[in-house]
């Protein structure tokens, strides 16, 4: 019921947010995050946005809770989060906090959120909690919880006037998890919670908070007592992104929590370690090239020159020709992350080379040996815009895409580096969230190499060696009515490694606007097959269009070049066989927004011969991170696809060049699921024409047309 001792709370809090002196939040100071891995103070939420873009992962402990969080702001306003706990075994669950009003003179930082709105409900709680900073250095949060955050202190849901169902709140959580729990939101007893923080300095802030969490789960299943509604902590943030916390938890317990949060935004080292570009040769102003090529043998040999020149910047020439005043180049940048770069830089070294009388180039970016778009150049702009103001906006207005479509130019350049490479270098795997073991690991060599019959016929394969470990050490496998396809994948290069991979590619340009790949051999670690793409995506188009089709086998257990073999009879099924033969395929759809993110749904046929649609959004940033979520349903029931009730998870792509600051293509990459089950799964093939293309077209381009210039 709403007592006298609720109403005094609720006006007391009132008094403290909304009649601060007038404030207005310092962008300086970033959010802090709680126990939960969310902007909070100490267990609870506060409605501080922390910076669009911002990654945070989490650990914190106490008692004998333990958790790790990622939490990523997908928009200046909103951000969402993926947990791994542990109280009396471990849970997985996702949150979401949306701030509704920013903070101003008099108006508080208003935000609404949704934890544990789609795991098992261990910590499902829902709240409005608004924020006002006092002076530079007070925080003052104060809100109103539902579900867990409604346990202490509890009132009649004031929502109850509008409908009285959500005066109660449904038990509508499963074991399994994956299911949204939307009837419970906002429903049942609301209660008062509150904090404030003490910015002391830069490094230190003092926290407290009175908690509404009763910590029931926690109090039936471990020691935790909880003795007192008040938390009290300090922060220390010795330099900016690293928070580490000590705190005086429910009368009873210490915890402590380190977050270490990362702006994809900006670089970890400075930009400018990379070699300065050459300068834009000016005609008639000490310009080495002739002013015209009168033979075939003279174009060659300048050609050549022309080759090692780019290939000194990072480039590969690949074709070259002069139609009338036009000189058309075919390259692959092997060097510079972002292609509009690339462009960049291959324009400025084509006007060292090329004749006065040229006054066109067409520059054509390849990957694998397919050409991605045609960009026209007029040589007249680089020269007048080099080092001119807006020089980067005004040059890309002034540059024409096309379609790249049709045979090279006709010289091809011999070029010196080998068509076999190869590579040896350590690796680290990690596996989460297998209940029996939560973490495992393995260090280990791997090497790898690639052989180029021809730019778009490539050879590809890697072999892994186990050194430490315990990947092997498989435990229980699930039981399922599906095909095993992914479940006993901790089985495969169990004894201590194996091959990888190793398939044959061909990369092709049918028609305009259209891309092909074909694919065979060994194509991951527990499939070997054949698969065959076509992508439609023309190059100023914001959408594209693919589908693929796969014939599969399972490889053996040991990783060699054995398959297993296909069963018909239980008896062949325990002696390693399997029941696996279909063919899978999907038809795709992407967009590319213009904001940075791109979306893609894949509709059809999955490894276990299931039917479904995979949905994706990722974030791109300028720098090339990436940062994005996937979920699949497909007409597999919860209850026979297992714990996690349906195929979901999150992934971050880093670019190395972000960490490093000097210019690589080279990326670091991971996927964070929920463990691996049949439903829902697909091939996992290096090479798809979508992640091949993208980067040279138009829109892809424009967007890093910042970088044409360096």
């Amino acid at each position: 019921m709403f007592t006298l001792k609720n109403c005094t709370r609720l006006t007391a809090l009132a008094v403290a947010v909304f009649g601060a002196t007038q404030s207005v939040a310092d962008d300086s100071w970033r959010a802090t995050y709680n126990l939960y891995g969310t902007p909070g103070i100490i267990d609870l939420p506060s409605a501080v946005a922390p910076k669009d873009g911002e990654v945070a992962a989490t650990l914190s402990f106490f008692g004998e809770s333990q958790r790790g969080t990622l939490t990523f702001q997908v928009l200046p306003r909103l951000s969402g989060s993926f947990r791994y706990s542990f109280i009396d075994d471990y849970d997985r669950s996702f949150d979401l906090q949306y701030q509704l009003a920013d903070e101003g003179n008099i108006r508080p930082a208003i935000a609404i959120g949704l934890r544990d709105f789609i795991g098992t409900g261990r910590f499902s709680s829902e709240f409005i909690v608004a924020t006002k900073t006092i002076g530079s250095n007070v925080r003052v949060s104060g809100g109103v919880g539902w579900g867990r955050l409604g346990g202490v202190g509890g009132f009649t849901n004031p929502l109850g006037a509008i409908d009285s169902r959500f005066e109660e709140r449904p038990d509508d959580s499963i074991n399994t998890g994956g299911t949204v729990l939307s009837s419970q939101f906002f429903r049942g007893e609301a209660a008062l919670f509150g904090g404030v923080e003490w910015r002391v300095n830069d490094e230190w802030t003092l926290l407290a908070e009175y908690s509404s969490d009763a910590y029931e789960r926690e109090i039936a299943l471990t020691d935790f007592e909880r003795n007192s509604p008040l938390n009290f902590g300090v922060n220390w943030e010795p330099r900016p992104g690293r928070q580490f916390g000590l705190h005086y938890l429910y009368g009873s317990e210490i915890g402590i929590s380190g977050a270490f949060v990362f702006d994809p935004t900006s670089r970890s080292n400075p930009s400018g370690l990379d070699a300065a570009p050459v300068p834009v040769a000016v005609r008639g102003q000490n310009l080495l090239a002739a002013a015209s090529w009168d033979t075939i043998e003279q174009e060659d040999a300048v050609f050549s020159s022309l080759g090692q020149g780019l290939a000194t910047d990072g480039f590969r020439l690949l074709g070259a020709e002069v139609e009338g005043r036009t000189l058309r180049v075919r390259y692959e940048n092997t060097t510079y992350r972002a292609e509009a770069q690339g462009v960049g830089r291959v324009a400025r070294i084509l006007s060292q080379f090329a004749p006065g009388n040229v006054d066109t180039f067409v520059l054509e970016p390849t990957r694998n040996g397919i050409a991605l778009s045609s960009v026209s150049i007029r040589r007249g702009d680089l020269e007048a815009l080099e080092n001119t103001a807006g020089a980067a906006a005004e040059s890309l207005a002034r540059t024409t895409f096309s379609d790249a479509a049709g045979p090279a130019p006709r010289f091809k350049y011999d070029n010196p580096n080998p068509a076999f490479q190869w590579g040896l270098y350590p690796y680290l795997e990690f596996t989460l969230f297998d209940g029996d073991e939560p973490a495992r690991g393995d260090l280990g060599i791997e090497g790898s190499f690639q052989y180029e019959f021809r730019p778009n016929l490539l050879l590809s394969g890697a072999y892994r060696q186990r050194v430490v470990g315990n990947r092997d050490e498989v435990g229980s496998v699930s039981p399922s009515t599906l095909p095993d396809v992914r479940r006993t994948i901790l089985r495969y290069g169990a004894d201590g490694g194996g091959i990888e991979n190793l398939f044959l590619t061909w990369y092709g340009r049918p028609g305009q606007n259209l891309y092909s790949r074909l694919s065979g051999g060994y194509l991951e670690r527990q499939f070997g097959g054949v698969s065959g793409e076509m992508l439609w995506k023309p190059v100023d188009s914001r959408l594209a269009i693919g589908a693929e089709v796969n014939y599969t086998l399972l490889r053996d257990f040991d990783l060699g070049f054995g398959f297993r073999p296909t069963c018909t009879d239980e008896d062949c099924l325990i002696n390693e066989g399997s029941d696996y033969d279909v063919v899978t395929g999907h038809v795709s759809g992407y967009y590319d927004f213009e904001n940075g993110f791109q979306a893609q749904v894949d509709v059809g046929r999955y490894l276990a011969g299931d039917w479904g649609a995979t949905f994706s959004l990722d974030r791109e940033f300028d720098n090339g991170w990436k940062i994005g979520a996937f979920f699949t349903l497909t007409d597999v029931d919860f209850d026979d696809f297992g714990e996690g009730s349906f195929d979901k998870g999150i992934r971050i792509e880093i670019p190395t060049d972000w960490s490093i600051g000097t210019p690589t293509r080279e990326s670091a990459s991971s996927t964070i699921t929920s463990l691996e089950r049949d439903g829902g799964a697909r091939l996992r093939i290096d090479g798809r024409l979508y992640e091949v293309i993208g980067e040279g077209h138009e829109t892809q381009m424009a967007d890093n047309w910042g970088r044409f210039w360096r």
